[in-house]
């Protein structure tokens, strides 16, 4: 069993950066996908980023220019560069991989932008 444990997370003023990291409990090799979503209070989970192992990237319209997604395949991690954020930033930040089809996804870390 995989399990995936992210990193962090915190309080932040707006206009602040976080650097959130997602790393695999033992070593994993096809990982297709690694990627970031996050859940507000009282909202769907929606996805923020993924990257591909190709390196291939997509953001949502809303983090686009200030959130970047990496990996480092030799590490089974993955990290989430979050700058100039946000008070609509605030949510639970679960990250996600795809190997061989099957998800596994953290169990979150939380986020707050707020002064």
């Amino acid at each position: 069993q995989v399990q995936l444990v992210e990193s962090g997370g915190g309080l932040v003023q707006p206009g602040g950066s976080l650097r959130l990291s997602c790393v695999a409990s033992r070593s994993i090799s096809n990982i297709y996908i690694m990627g970031w979503y996050r859940q507000a209070p009282g909202k769907q989970r929606e996805l923020v980023a993924h990257i591909t192992s190709g390196g291939s990237t997509n953001y949502a319209d809303s983090v686009k220019g200030r959130f970047t997604i990496s990996r480092d395949n030799a590490k089974y991690t993955t990290y989430l560069q979050m700058n100039s954020l946000k008070p609509e930033d605030t949510a639970v930040y679960y990250c996600k991989f795809v190997v061989l089809g099957r998800a596994y996804w953290g169990q979150g870390t939380q986020v707050t932008v707020s002064s």
